[in-house]
């Protein structure tokens, strides 16, 4: 349950004739100077066990991307900190915009892509991250991702 974007809002196709620039499934990196992962925003559906996901995108620094690449695929890796980044993907069920919201990368085992913690603030996403949605919601999310027309 769960839906996800293919790059970081910020990608542009021609980046990738740029020596500079490369986009993975996980890892991307603009003209050597900007950095991001992929991870996931899980929220937990109201009266199930299952969650449902966001696949987004993250900036983080030089540094934390560096340190993030050195343990990828190294086990025990989800004992490193949590790296800070900004959100970078637009969510368009939401309002205001999800673009450039400070979250908290969480590294899990290999395998598994981050978990992405956004900071406990009042925009509708970091509240429905807290307390979880109902399934009414997951279908209007479905709705709005599928006919983007529409407001969920």
């Amino acid at each position: 349950m769960g839906y996800s974007t293919m790059a970081p809002d910020v990608w542009h196709p021609g980046f990738a004739d740029d020596p500079d620039s490369m986009l993975s499934s996980d890892q991307c990196v603009i003209k050597g100077r900007h950095y991001f992962i992929r991870g996931q925003i899980e929220i937990p559906v109201i009266g199930r066990e299952e969650l449902f996901s966001w696949g987004v995108w993250v900036s983080l620094s030089r540094d934390s991307f560096a340190r993030a690449l050195d343990s990828w695929n190294t086990p025990g890796r989800e004992t490193e900190k949590p790296y800070f980044g900004w959100l970078t993907t637009e969510l368009n069920s939401y309002s205001p915009s999800t673009l450039n919201l400070k979250t908290h990368a969480h590294t899990r085992p290999v395998g598994q892509r981050p978990l992405i913690e956004l900071e406990p603030t009042d925009h509708p996403l970091a509240v429905e991250q807290r307390t979880g949605i109902t399934q009414d919601r997951v279908r209007k999310i479905a709705e709005a991702v599928l006919h983007p027309g529409d407001n969920a």
